[in-house]
């Protein structure tokens, strides 16, 4: 299964606030994109992971939930058993 992790970034004296996403040993940066709310923020670094990776992950429905950690993207395809 795979998991993207999302994670904030706060500005310092190099550069501006950030996301980045990492999942599986790939990592994708993106500038805070003001203009967004929170989660497709979050979405857009997930996004950026996919295309910087040129991975064939669909990622048109997946799942989310957050921690103080940041954000966890998943496949909704992984499901349980009744």
């Amino acid at each position: 299964m795979v998991i993207i992790k999302t994670k904030y970034i706060p500005a310092n004296n190099r550069s501006g606030s950030k996301i980045k996403a990492s999942a599986n040993g790939f990592t994708a940066s993106i500038s805070y994109p003001h203009h967004l709310s929170y989660e497709f923020c979050h979405f857009e670094a997930v996004k950026e992971l996919v295309k910087k990776n040129n991975l064939d992950w669909d990622i048109s429905n997946m799942g989310f939930g957050s921690d103080n950690d940041g954000y966890y993207f998943t496949f909704n395809n992984s499901k349980m058993g009744v």
